[in-house]
């Protein structure tokens, strides 16, 4: 694998093994790549693995910080049946929100959309309507979205 200019860093207090393999379990083209454990207890202190073919690391790191809202990860759907099985493997045991939002069982945010979004919303005149058909969904809707930008 070529080394990656920027890779993704998550702080996790003590699970960041059980949340690569549950990420790795969602995603084709995914594995965990190696498991570094702290020398004195034994524990697993880093986590390196591949969603989707891009290279992520996981730490534990205690308690000082948490996973929030302010980052998220956005994974963009080419069909309604992987909005739909993604969206049910990454919300298990987390909670869904609005917009395509959820938040997975480990604290991480996902945007789950479909790939043609932007597409819908370059026109300025069905953009809105776009929009206001989005803020209305939980899990995002392919084709009700694009009835909302051909709706007169």
């Amino acid at each position: 694998m070529a080394v990656q200019k920027i890779t993704p860093f998550f702080w996790f207090e003590q699970e960041a093994d059980q949340a690569a393999d549950f990420y790795v379990a969602a995603f084709s083209n995914s594995r965990v790549l190696s498991i570094t454990r702290n020398p004195h207890s034994g524990n697993v202190l880093i986590v390196e693995f591949v969603l989707a073919g891009v290279k992520y690391i996981a730490m534990n790191g205690g308690p000082h910080f948490k996973l929030n809202e302010a980052f998220s990860m956005m994974v963009n759907c080419d069909s309604q049946a992987e909005i739909d099985e993604l969206w049910e493997k990454l919300s298990e045991g987390g909670t869904k929100s609005r917009c395509g939002w959820l938040k997975d069982r480990y604290g991480l945010s996902w945007q789950v959309v479909p790939s043609i979004l932007p597409d819908l919303m370059k026109d300025p005149q069905t953009a809105g309507k776009v929009m206001g058909a989005l803020m209305e969904m939980t899990k995002l809707d392919i084709a009700a979205l694009q009835l909302a930008a051909t709706s007169i």
